[in-house]
């Protein structure tokens, strides 16, 4: 089992002030020295930012953001009321929309996106080499986290390696 921790779960308004909230989040939680912290931090704002355009829970609703740190890998998982649209990766750097999940694609190690009757969750997993040393840093802390192992938070599990990518 991976081990690891929760380290919050904010629940945001579907509004454009709500990505600077979702970063500022991300930084407190992980601590700036944290290896991940610079594409967590891009990935997340890519993420939140789409949920406030593009969802159902844009105008007011609802975005949930969770944060696990798994030792060797930060889990973040995004949760809005869905949309009519999926979100798709855009491979034309000059396209009008579609950066953010590129972006994704690029910097995580697995993502992928799920729908079901609560909504959407689009969730990532970006890789770091844990730092040595005295277990007080955030990224240290090892406790059995079912958030590691699967979305504790939305009660959905990780899809294999090979269907990760849409």
């Amino acid at each position: 089992m991976r081990t690891g921790s929760l380290l919050g779960v904010m629940d945001l308004v579907g509004a454009p002030e709500s990505v600077s909230i979702a970063r500022e989040f991300v930084k407190a939680k992980l601590g700036k020295d944290h290896p991940a912290l610079d594409d967590v931090t891009l990935l997340v704002s890519e993420l939140v930012t789409n949920s406030v355009l593009h969802s159902n829970s844009r105008n007011g609703g609802r975005i949930t953001l969770a944060l696990a740190d798994c030792r060797d890998l930060v889990h973040v998982d995004v949760v809005d009321a869905g949309g009519e649209a999926a979100p798709e990766v855009r491979a034309d750097m000059y396209a009008e929309g579609g950066r953010g999940l590129m972006l994704v694609e690029t910097l995580s190690y697995r993502w992928a996106v799920h729908d079901d009757a609560a909504g959407r969750t689009v969730w990532f997993q970006v890789k770091y080499e844990p730092a040595h040393g005295t277990p007080s840093s955030p990224w240290q802390r090892e406790s059995a986290d079912p958030a590691c192992e699967s979305h504790a938070s939305v009660g959905v599990d990780p899809l294999p390696a090979e269907e990760v990518r849409p």
